[in-house]
């Protein structure tokens, strides 16, 4: 099947990167930072064919696009998108996109659509149009809550959505109240053995990633991340960690080792004798790319208790959960002080995760629910 991707580009330089060390005719479509690049690869594996087109990428020829940056300040950059997505038909650059991506399609002739999450550009019609000209069912992937994150370009194509996979269990009913067809609750977030593994640090790597507790994701805004921030500020007189590309609290900025992306993440995760995983508030079920990412690397998590983490783990032999604050401390406490049950949690997780938890095994399953839906 022929397979086109309507996405945003996160981090142009780490797609550039990954671009320029790829064998020519295997150079990836998305950077590794994103989940979508380990969609591709193995849909690719199974024989598919995938294109993207950017819907991020202004069709005015002076815009640049930037890395993606979470900030709690008001910049004119942010009052203008937040404007903007209030109005995505009165845009003129918008428009051209929509129109870019009309005739991309046509040259591609997908057999599916997928759409990715936190769209504020293309627009409910041209979706609609791409369905009936090219016959090819529209899946969404998000992994977020629509509630919490969504755009009314996205909650009024709704309707037009085939197919939503959602990570979280929740977030499927949510969509499923705005008018989706169909949805169904699968992880997104997998492990790809080639890229998730454990690695051999250089004794420079792990001078500069060695932590007792260490944690790489977003911190802000605090109103969606506030349970994350609570749990790192439990642990500020241990031996503590942070990556983030974005901002860090002041409360944590002392923690902070800078950014990490891609293998570089994957790499600080593996020096902490603990990794931590706090899902974002907005994801009651759980299902997070850390909870599957940090046990492909052969580490050892410690994640808040979701039922989700409960379905897809067995607790206690794969990672460990906590319950709130405290109950965190003295999980950190207990697994620091015991390096045997950690190791053996660690890679009880490893080998859980590649037997069951892999991209091709997500993307496997995608293919079964796009052709059930097609026959539906």
């Amino acid at each position: 099947m022929r397979v086109l991707f309507i996405a945003a580009l996160h981090h142009p330089a780490e797609l550039e990167k990954a671009q320029r060390a790829a064998p020519p005719g295997q150079e990836p479509l998305f950077p590794p930072s994103q989940g979508q690049h380990f969609w591709v690869r193995a849909l690719r594996k199974a024989g598919h064919e995938c294109a993207v087109f950017w819907r991020s990428q202004s069709a005015l020829p002076w815009a640049r696009s930037d890395q993606l940056r979470m900030t709690q300040r008001l910049t004119p950059g942010r009052a203008a998108a937040a404007l903007l997505a209030r109005v995505p038909a009165l845009n003129p650059d918008f428009r051209a996109r929509n129109r870019r991506l009309i005739d991309f399609a046509a040259q591609f002739r997908p057999d599916i659509l997928i759409l990715t999450g936190d769209n504020s550009v293309i627009y409910p019609e041209t979706l609609d149009a791409l369905r009936q000209a090219h016959g090819a069912p529209l899946v969404y992937g998000c992994g977020t809550s629509p509630i919490v994150f969504s755009r009314p370009v996205e909650r009024a194509a709704a309707p037009l959505y085939d197919l939503v996979i959602a990570n979280d269990y929740y977030h499927a009913i949510q969509w499923r109240e705005l008018g989706a067809r169909r949805v169904e609750a699968l992880p997104m977030s997998a492990i790809d053995p080639g890229f998730h593994h454990p690695f051999d640090l250089t004794e420079q790597e792990r001078q500069q990633y060695a932590c007792d507790v260490g944690f790489v994701g977003t911190l802000v805004p605090n109103k969606l991340y506030g349970e994350r921030i609570a749990a790192l500020e439990a642990l500020r007189d241990f031996d503590l960690g942070i990556w983030s590309v974005h901002e860090v609290p002041a409360s944590l900025r002392q923690f902070y080792r800078g950014p990490a992306l891609g293998e570089q993440m994957l790499r600080a995760t593996c020096a902490a004798r603990i990794a931590l995983n706090p899902h974002g508030d907005f994801m009651r079920y759980g299902g997070n790319m850390r909870l599957f990412e940090v046990c492909g690397v052969g580490a050892f998590q410690i994640v808040d208790d979701r039922p989700g983490v409960q379905t897809w783990f067995n607790v206690g032999e794969h990672l460990v959960t906590y319950r709130d604050p405290d109950h965190l401390r003295e999980q950190v406490a207990y697994y620091l002080a015991h390096d045997d049950e950690r190791q053996r949690i660690a890679a009880a997780g490893l080998a859980h995760v590649r037997a069951h938890h892999t991209y091709d095994h997500r993307m496997a399953r995608l293919v079964e629910l796009i052709e059930e839906s097609r026959a539906g």
